[in-house]
């Protein structure tokens, strides 16, 4: 077995906007299994200042290049020694997959027979963008939104959600958002208030990340459901997550593998959310759709009640080709390409 590590940068068709910052490129690391007769590909992409294992691009791939080292010793990926690598564990879950078979799943939409049903996403800018790319989304079919907020003026994004239930009911439209943590722990409760008028599925992350106590209270008090995302990051260890999930007790987690420990982690997530009885879906963050398809195949393998968030691949003036499509609100792979 040999591996090799190239890296890539893909660029934006538009610049994204998030309550963090604006991306208008994404650095990856794209890792490379062969055999000899075969090989197998996976991505590995870590997010600036928002990844547990974001570290500077050269310290990124000499720690890279240590794992692929262990596991062309051993034809083994070394599980409990990357917990705190989730993006690079991701990417070789995905390569030795996809060593045996494009199919990393057996599943009907990984043999192009049934598509996934996903959000769209609507970015953050200015209130004019924002209403123009929800207009877009719904025009191709999408019945089920995710705004990203917190980034612009508060009252703007509660008029832009009040304009878009005026037109379009809840039974019409499902309207979830997204704040990246960008409401301040002393105005959430009563920004969630004002925002719960509207019929808002969810909301992910409305403060930042490891403020448990507060995050608890919102998740008791707040009139509409909240989503953990970015509080996942960095808890690696089981009885921590479980521990976390009992405390906070959110109506959701939203799982990323490049951020939330790889596939094995994400597994785990959704074990004891089960047992927690709380729901998740599963998110793409900001891959090529090499990465996408992996994540999409990957959530193909559970059984799926509600609009997964698997559209960011389609983002680059530059992605690696393969045979992803969206139609409507499902996400394909297209069974002639």
């Amino acid at each position: 077995m040999k591996i090799d590590i190239e890296e890539r940068v893909f660029h934006f068709k538009q610049p994204a906007g998030t309550s963090r910052g604006i991306y208008t490129e994404r650095l990856s690391w794209l890792v490379t299994i062969t055999d000899g007769e075969r090989s197998g590909i996976g991505e590995c992409a870590p997010l600036l200042d928002l990844s547990c294992d974001a570290l500077e691009p050269h310290i990124y791939k000499k720690v890279l290049r240590g794992f692929c080292d262990k596991m062309e010793l051993t034809g083994d990926i070394p599980y409990e020694e990357m917990r705190d690598y989730p993006s690079m564990l991701f990417g070789l879950e995905t390569a030795k997959l996809s060593l045996n078979s494009d199919l990393l799943f057996e599943t009907p939409f990984s043999r192009g027979e049934e598509g996934i049903t996903i959000n769209g996403l609507v970015w953050m800018g200015s209130y004019d963008e924002m209403l123009k790319r929800m207009d877009e989304k719904l025009q191709k079919g999408f019945r089920c939104v995710k705004l990203k907020v917190g980034a612009i003026d508060f009252d703007k994004e509660l008029d832009l959600v009040k304009r878009i239930r005026e037109r379009f009911s809840h039974r019409e439209v499902e309207l979830r958002l997204d704040a990246n943590g960008g409401f301040k722990p002393d105005e959430a409760l009563y920004q969630l208030e004002l925002l719960s008028q509207y019929a808002i599925h969810s909301i992910e992350q409305p403060i930042k990340q490891k403020q448990w106590a507060k995050m608890a209270e919102l998740c008791r008090d707040a009139p509409l459901p909240i989503a953990l995302d970015e509080e996942l990051i960095g808890v690696n260890d089981p009885e921590m997550k479980r521990q976390m999930l009992r405390i906070i007790k959110p109506a959701y987690i939203v799982l990323k593998p490049s951020l939330h420990g790889g596939m094995m982690g994400c597994r785990e997530w959704i074990d004891i959310a089960k047992e927690e009885g709380i729901g998740w879906w599963i998110t793409s963050a900001l891959e090529s759709n090499i990465g996408l398809n992996a994540i999409a195949q990957f959530a193909s393998s559970f059984p799926l009640t509600m609009p997964q968030g698997l559209g960011t691949g389609m983002l680059f003036t530059d992605n690696v080709p393969m045979p992803l499509e969206i139609k409507g609100d499902k996400l394909w792979i297209s069974k002639n390409s």
